[in-house]
């Protein structure tokens, strides 16, 4: 399915999807818009594109317009003064993120009415901001997947190409946000989860530095959760990005992994590592193409830009891989009965990869010497500058049609994993689209060093600009 350029005339409903969340913020927030407008304009979106792209599990009509109303009276009532940073403002969260009011069903027809007793920490946050919650969106069976299919709520498209994968597993965001049903979606990042939907919808997304955003309200989970899981912001702007690690950032009493540390460090010495090619993996041309085309828009900025690459890749997928499944093979007979029969066999497939001599005391011993080792590259590199996936996205169900689709959702990650093992910041901003397809690149910096893949990142994006929203055609 190929794509269209969305029509630049267009009525005043139409352009306000259009728009970023902070844009839509400062227009409510002068009166030039109302919110109700603003809510309205996204769930007319939702009606018209949502049948063909299945991105958006629920809508919130009703709740969302007396949010919205209730903000136009109070934006009367107090002026300009006094308003949170998003108010009046629609988001979409990802369905296994707690919300009051709506099921948290992680993708499964069984929590159809699993209704939470209070919104997650980032919830809390964001309802605090004044963001009005209008839907949640899709996501894989327990986030199993990098594509994003279920048999409850079906199939989510990529509205760049109704053949390929969304990604995964916060591809309902990726798709909703990128085709202007949403200015800002909330997901989580475990294994990529933020950043695969967002190289494959061509938007931006921030999985920040483990511990920075509090999470909770789904269970404590596992230790790779508990170490490598952290909840983040898809977006088609990186202020908005940054504007939403602003608010949900800080200790939470709910999380006691959580800390409070400063957005802002000390300024570095403007040095890039370009990663254009990577042990044990190929990089497609266009990959290749787009990084470069990110480095040459740092180098104009005044970067330093230098080929290199960032110490023992090829181990961090393993010790990921070898984090991640083995404590999904600790509850794979209890959620076996729960999942549909190719999702099952996907997990037996990961499990199957879990190798018996890396002991969790030999993983973490590793994983800290490899963060120790990353560090020392971050002190000559501060921001490392390379692809999101090696190749395009996948056809839909390439991930489960084989014994092999294991080993392609693992060869997907071959360059994400290091964000989540190491706890390390990444964002992820598109380029220039190649062959009407989107493309992004990623950036890590050393930990708590957000704030400096946010600054590469828009300077890439002034050099782009953002390529969404986008209007898919009727397949």
């Amino acid at each position: 399915m190929k794509m269209r350029a969305s029509s630049t005339a267009m009525n005043r409903s139409q352009d306000l999807w259009r728009q970023s969340a902070t844009t839509l913020a400062a227009l409510i927030k002068s009166g030039d818009v109302s919110s109700r407008e603003v809510v309205d304009a996204h769930l007319g979106r939702i009606e018209a594109v949502n049948p063909m792209l299945n991105a958006v599990t629920v809508m919130l009509r009703t709740s969302a317009r007396e949010a919205a109303d209730a903000a136009d009276v109070r934006r009367k009532k107090k002026g300009k003064r006094d308003l949170p940073p998003l108010h009046g403002v629609p988001i979409t969260v990802k369905e296994n993120i707690d919300c009051v009011g709506t099921p948290t069903t992680f993708g499964l027809a069984v929590n159809a009415n699993a209704l939470p007793e209070q919104d997650a920490p980032v919830i809390e946050r964001m309802r605090a901001a004044g963001a009005i919650l209008i839907g949640r969106t899709n996501m894989p069976e327990m986030g199993l997947r990098v594509s994003t299919s279920n048999p409850f709520r079906g199939l989510t498209r990529n509205p760049w190409n109704a053949q390929l994968t969304a990604g995964g597993s916060s591809g309902g965001e990726g798709s909703a946000v990128a085709s202007g049903m949403s200015p800002l979606g909330i997901g989580n990042d475990i294994g990529g989860s933020l950043r695969n939907p967002a190289f494959c919808c061509g938007v931006a997304a921030l999985k920040p530095t483990q511990g920075r955003v509090p999470y909770g309200g789904a269970g404590d989970g596992f230790l790779s959760a508990q170490v490598m899981l952290t909840d983040g912001p898809i977006a088609r702007s990186v202020a908005d990005l940054r504007l939403v690690l602003e608010l949900v950032h800080r200790q939470h009493v709910r999380d006691p992994r959580s800390v409070t540390v400063a957005l802002e460090g000390p300024r570095m010495a403007r040095r890039v590592a370009m990663v254009t090619s990577l042990p044990g993996s190929v990089l497609d041309p266009a990959i290749v193409a787009s990084v470069r085309a990110a480095g040459s828009a740092l180098a104009s900025a005044g970067y330093q830009v230098e080929e290199a690459i960032p110490p023992e890749i090829e181990l961090i997928n393993h010790l990921w891989t070898q984090f991640q499944m083995y404590d999904l093979s600790l509850t794979a007979e209890s959620i076996r009965p729960l999942l549909s029969a190719e999702v099952a066999v996907l997990m037996d497939a990961l499990i199957a990869k879990v190798d018996p001599s890396v002991t969790h005391a030999k993983l973490h011993q590793e994983r800290s010497r490899l963060g120790r080792a990353w560090s020392t590259f971050f002190a000559q590199y501060p921001i490392v500058l390379g692809p999101v996936w090696p190749s395009a996205p996948f056809a839909h169900d390439a991930d489960v049609a084989s014994p092999a689709g294991s080993q392609l959702m693992l060869d997907m990650q071959w360059f994400v994993t290091p964000g989540n093992l190491l706890g390390i910041p990444a964002t992820i901003v598109p380029t220039r689209p190649i062959d009407d397809a989107p493309m992004t690149v990623q950036l890590y910096a050393d930990r708590f060093r957000d704030d400096l893949v946010l600054e590469a990142a828009e300077i890439i994006e002034t050099v782009f600009g953002p390529s969404t929203p986008v209007d898919p055609f009727v397949v």
